[in-house]
């Protein structure tokens, strides 16, 4: 029997997996085959809206075309499939990076503090293009965040307060936080949003904006430098560093065309319901469930065959 080479994580937003018949006949018509098929936990909390399992198999020829093939066969599943080695499901991973703005939260907060300024629809559509990697993002941050002098900063306690987070991501981080896993926030957004969520729950540590407030209002500008794509792969590398780890061990999970520097560095890079230029480079894409998927792409050694 031939090793074990590769695992599929099939992870469905729902109490039951969907129908597997045209997966196995995707692996099939790829040459793959299924060693086995296996349950996968999920916290307590998501038990019975989610359902996951792994499916350990060898034979994988053109691993980019059977990871392309099943990306497009997860939305009339209902469900993701993600193809990975067992290198990579099986290392010993120590720390967890994210992305704050779309990613843990449901929103842009430079969009949401906009439409809080009147101007929402204007620096709306900047973010939208700076994220599918169009435009610079340091231009066209600096853009955006020149439309926003003036604001009051009770806007962003307003906002703060009513962070839609995504679903799964509370899960996701007590998960970690408990395997002794260490979380950090590395984002393009604002410190003031990302201070909310680290009280809230529980991140070691975050890297991101400052906007300069005076006189009670935003200036439009911001104070230091603006973390972009470089900069996060840079605070990947040096907490890394720091605790003494190697790359491989780092997971990173973004949307944008910013995010895909650190995506790439991470030992498990995953794109969440990201742009279509980050889920083309991105290793793994979750689209179907939530944020509670990075979870699942975390194996054990008992997976071994």
């Amino acid at each position: 029997m031939s090793q074990v080479t590769h695992a599929i994580t099939v992870m469905a937003p729902s109490p039951e997996l969907p129908d597997l018949q045209p997966l196995k006949t995707l692996l099939e018509q790829a040459g793959a085959q299924i060693h086995d098929m296996r349950s996968v936990a999920v916290p307590r909390a998501l038990q019975g809206v989610r359902s996951v399992a792994t499916l350990l198999i060898s034979g994988v020829g053109d691993h980019g075309g059977l990871k392309a093939s099943l990306e497009a066969l997860a939305p009339f599943l209902g469900a993701d499939c993600v193809l990975q080695t067992m290198a990579t499901r099986l290392a010993d991973y120590k720390l967890a990076v994210f992305d704050m703005d779309s990613t843990l939260i449901q929103c842009e907060v430079i969009d949401e503090l906009a439409k809080a300024h009147g101007v929402g629809e204007k620096v709306s559509e900047i973010t939208e293009r700076a994220m599918r990697g169009e435009l610079d993002f340091n231009g066209s941050f600096t853009e955006r965040l020149g439309m926003l002098n003036g604001l009051g900063e009770a806007a962003l306690a307003e906002i703060a307060a009513n962070l839609p987070i995504t679903p799964g991501m509370p899960e996701l981080i007590a998960t970690l936080r408990g395997r002794g896993i260490k979380t950090a926030i590395l984002s393009g957004g604002f410190n003031y949003f990302a201070h909310a969520l680290q009280d809230r729950f529980g991140f070691d540590e975050f890297h991101a904006n400052t906007l300069e407030i005076v006189d009670g209002k935003a200036t439009g500008r911001v104070v230091n430098e603006i973390v972009n794509g470089d900069m996060k792969a840079g605070f990947l590398k040096s907490i890394a560093a720091e605790m003494g780890i190697e790359q491989h061990q780092v997971i990173a999970a973004g949307d944008g065309a910013n995010d895909l520097p650190m995506l790439a560095l991470a030992g498990l890079g995953v794109a969440y319901c990201a742009k279509p230029v980050v889920r083309e480079a991105a290793a793994h894409n979750i689209t179907q469930i939530g944020l509670d998927g990075v979870l699942y792409l975390m194996g054990s050694n008992s997976e071994l065959v």
